[in-house]
């Protein structure tokens, strides 16, 4: 199955723990599309951001911020528009975390780069709006096991959540998804996997909503 047309560049988004880049990988995988992953592992100050957020935030949102203008920057060279692409990511979600980490004067040195950048960076057609209570969202985090992210507790995570719900609220730049995650598991169960390919291949309005049974 390929996406639908319309649908050139769809991004798959949520909190930490959410599930994006397992999805992304496997709409990538049934569709066809390529897929365009974040490279976490590639910033030097993350880890440290973890052990000492206010000291190393501004540099670890700095490098996310230029990581992800170069690599959405890539969808505009002409072999990207041989198939669609599906992101674990999109652009504004960066302006997100900095509002979560940085403090007012880091904002707004972060904000004047940030807008200097954004013209660079086309919005997706489709936003897949990954959600996940904070608890899940712990459980999730603790299971995969990643070494610089025991630190992170569940009142951060519910903070992260927050976020993604808050700035959703008024995110109009393209079409969104919204899909609770916590009953529906897109990678062990196909009939999951099919229902939500389903619910894309149907999407006609801005807004949308795919939970468990509905």
């Amino acid at each position: 199955m390929r996406l639908p047309d319309c649908f050139r560049h769809v991004a798959v988004e949520g909190p930490i723990g959410a599930g994006k880049t397992s999805l992304t990988k496997r709409l990538a995988e049934a569709t066809g599309a390529t897929a365009l992953l974040e490279d976490p592992g590639a910033n030097p100050f993350l880890p440290a951001f973890y052990r000492d957020p206010d000291r190393h935030a501004l540099a670890t949102q700095l490098f996310f911020l230029f990581q992800r203008v170069d690599q959405l920057g890539e969808l505009c060279q002409p072999d990207f528009f041989t198939a669609a692409t599906v992101s674990d990511f999109f652009f504004d979600k960066d302006r997100l975390f900095a509002r979560l980490t940085l403090s007012d004067h880091e904002f707004d040195l972060y904000r004047k780069i940030f807008e200097h950048l954004a013209p660079q960076a086309a919005a997706p057609d489709l936003v897949i709006y990954l959600q996940a209570s904070p608890r899940v969202l712990a459980e999730r985090v603790r299971r995969r096991g990643i070494g610089y992210e025991s630190s992170l507790t569940q009142a951060y995570l519910a903070r992260v959540a927050d976020a993604y719900s808050r700035f959703f609220l008024d995110y109009a730049a393209a079409p969104v998804l919204v899909v609770n995650s916590e009953r529906l598991n897109f990678i062990e169960k196909p009939e999951d996997f099919a229902l939500l390919l389903r619910r894309i291949a149907d999407m006609r309005g801005n807004r949308e909503y795919f939970n468990a049974g509905v």
